[in-house]
């Protein structure tokens, strides 16, 4: 049996219980096993800019021609910060250390070369910036799936490392290339093989993908080598809803899923696994085991692409309160053939994906991501239609693999309206595995709690 398995970063820096939980666990099981690892916790902030607050990292400023010499400089004092913790797991220091070192300063010296080529103003800045950020990205992964290997040799057991960041070679692969050729050859049931998650190649990974490179990589690997299982180890269980907004003891573990319900969370900034990670093994029929590093015990969630559970529930409340409303009111709208194709081709000039989209005879919403609603796509909006209104707002959906059953839309909006809270737009596909609504931003907390109570602890019966 053959495995792949994602590691993510707030795992990986918890190391000592990735060995335990995982790597080591089962001795019967040590080998026929592929690690594809993310850069440790906080890493990649630092390489190129905070995840959530945008804290500028090396990248941010090296693209702002800002001092980034000092904080690659910190950087590596980090890396070693890191590699001294794990000298107790048998990390040998010198070597490690001497590892980052190496790539520190060649990454300096690519920096300082595209620093000059961009004051030469002969390529434009677009790519060179690109560049650039493309290979701080690989620096963490390199740094994480090197270390990893090092101290399971130290433990004895036979690894290997796949460093697919190809920062020493000049191979004009593209992802799946560089894959193809790496994996070509390696005999899988006698080794462990660690994996960087990130993945160079002519598209740049980045580009295609951004954060979610590593899962990415983790399915192109899986479909590359047939995989029997793919697994994602994480720090938490995927539950009914998220467990700091509702209490742990509130959250539902849910244990069974299909790819239909990872991809509505993901359009809801949710993600179980990267949409674009998740349909080439969909495709496949490589069903994906999301595990919590820190319950090796417990068996997690299976996402599959043909389950439909049997009896009809909720099985997550999920959304966000980092969109906006955008409401277009017309009243040339009525009976136009293809009005809203224009609105479209705004959004399309502008980059903008809606998540939610609700009419009636003249009014058009759709529900974005605050970081799309920009001056320039307001004023396109607001110079073709009549009235254009952005609303800073929340969008809250109960998603369920089977959720089509009378009475689960009355039971929704019943326990909104029993704790306050006002529905403004409301979404439902023939589908039915998502029903989303759009709410006051203020009240986004409580509308998880509120749904996760009546609809996944208190679950309805289906007639």
């Amino acid at each position: 049996m053959i495995s792949v398995e994602k590691i993510g970063g707030t795992s990986m820096s918890a190391f000592e219980d990735v060995l335990r939980n995982i790597m080591l666990r089962d001795p019967k099981r040590v080998y026929g096993r592929v690690y594809v690892v993310s850069a440790y916790a906080g890493v990649t902030n630092q390489l190129l800019e905070h995840k959530k607050t945008g804290e500028p990292g090396v990248y941010a400023r090296f693209a702002g021609g800002a001092d980034y010499a000092a904080a690659l400089e910190q950087l590596t004092a980090k890396l070693k910060e890191i590699n001294a913790g794990l000298a107790p797991l048998g990390l040998d220091l010198a070597r490690a250390d001497g590892f980052i070192e190496r790539r520190m300063r060649e990454l300096r010296a690519y920096l300082d070369s595209m620093r000059h080529v961009l004051a030469s103003g002969y390529l434009r800045r677009e790519n060179v910036l690109l560049a650039a950020r493309e290979m701080l990205a690989a620096i963490g992964e390199a740094h994480s799936a090197y270390n990893s290997v090092e101290i399971l040799r130290a433990k004895g057991v036979e690894a290997s490392l796949m460093d697919l960041t190809g920062f020493d070679d000049d191979e004009p692969f593209t992802i799946d290339e560089r894959i193809h050729a790496s994996f070509k050859g390696v005999d899988l049931s006698r080794q462990v093989v660690v994996v960087t998650g990130y993945t160079k190649g002519i598209e740049g990974i980045m580009r295609e993908f951004d954060r979610g490179y590593s899962e990415v990589t983790f399915s192109k690997v899986a479909v590359e080598i047939k995989a029997d299982e793919a697994v994602i180890h994480k720090e938490f269980h995927l539950s009914s809803a998220d467990p700091v907004l509702v209490g742990e003891e509130n959250a539902v573990l849910v244990g069974m899923t299909n790819y239909d319900v990872a991809d509505q969370l993901a359009d809801v900034g949710m993600e179980a696994i990267h949409p674009k990670a998740a349909k080439p093994m969909e495709l496949a029929g490589i069903a994906i085991r999301l595990k919590n590093t820190f319950e090796p015990d417990h068996p997690g969630t299976l996402i599959t692409k043909q389950y439909v559970g049997k009896q009809a529930r909720i099985e997550i409340v999920a959304g966000s309160p980092k969109v906006t409303a955008v409401e277009i009111h017309d009243p040339s709208m009525v009976g136009t053939v293809g009005f809203d194709y224009g609105v479209m081709e705004i959004f399309r000039k502008h980059g903008v994906s809606y998540i939610l989209k609700a009419t009636n005879a003249n009014s058009i919403t759709q529900v974005v991501w605050d970081k799309s609603v920009t001056p320039g796509f307001l004023e396109e909006l607001e110079n073709a239609y009549e009235v254009v209104t952005a609303a800073p707002s929340a969008i809250v959906c109960v998603i369920g693999t089977n959720i089509a059953f009378p009475g689960v839309l009355a039971r929704a909006t019943a326990a909104l309206a029993e704790n306050g809270i006002n529905v403004n737009a409301v979404s439902q596909s023939l589908r039915q595995t998502s029903i989303q609504f759009v709410i006051a931003r203020d009240d986004y907390k409580r509308a998880v709690v509120a749904l996760n109570a009546a609809l996944c602890l208190n679950p309805p019966v289906a007639a």
